[in-house]
């Protein structure tokens, strides 16, 4: 039985097929989702062959020590910006042996939010070894906190399979 709506469901096995015939491994830095991203892929059987590892970053603490984000970066741009969401995708393939990692850092709500950082407020990067890189900020507006959560989710896995090429 799958927790996944059936549609995200279907992107990780995906991933997982497609990644596995390439040989391709991925790590995971997320912050708004909590690992859902990992949660996601790993509930496919056979994910052993394509997730490396996942970093569950929530804290700017967590962000710095364990995927070495700048923290001169949250100072001046914080939490919830293009510049950490590709410092973390950087860094958790830095600390992997993933070939491509995607990262997520947002405003999931229903508190958090400000005018500049409004909640549904999403910054995502993936990046591959080779240093290609994608980035996106996603406006998902006030959804609810478990529905930014999947639409986050969702755009994640579209954007590994994007990476990938």
């Amino acid at each position: 039985m799958t927790v996944f709506p059936p549609e995200i469901e279907a992107l990780a096995s995906r991933i997982v097929s497609e990644f596995t015939q390439r040989n391709l491994k991925v790590a995971t830095a997320e912050s708004c989702t909590g690992g859902l991203i990992a949660g996601t892929l790993t509930e496919i059987s056979g994910s052993s062959a394509v997730v490396d590892r996942g970093f569950v970053t929530y804290s700017n603490r967590a962000k710095v020590e364990m995927l070495g984000v700048d923290k001169a970066v949250l100072d001046s741009f914080g939490a919830v910006s293009r510049e950490t969401a590709l410092q973390m995708a950087a860094g958790a393939l830095r600390h992997s042996g993933a070939d491509l990692a995607v990262a997520v850092t947002g405003v999931a709500g229903p508190t958090g939010g400000s005018a500049e950082k409004p909640v549904g407020l999403v910054h995502i990067a993936a990046r591959r070894r080779d240093g290609r890189v994608i980035h996106r900020e996603m406006r998902y507006g006030d959804l609810g906190r478990a529905e930014i959560r999947l639409a986050t989710v969702r755009t994640a896995l579209q954007m590994l399979i994007e990476a990938a090429g």
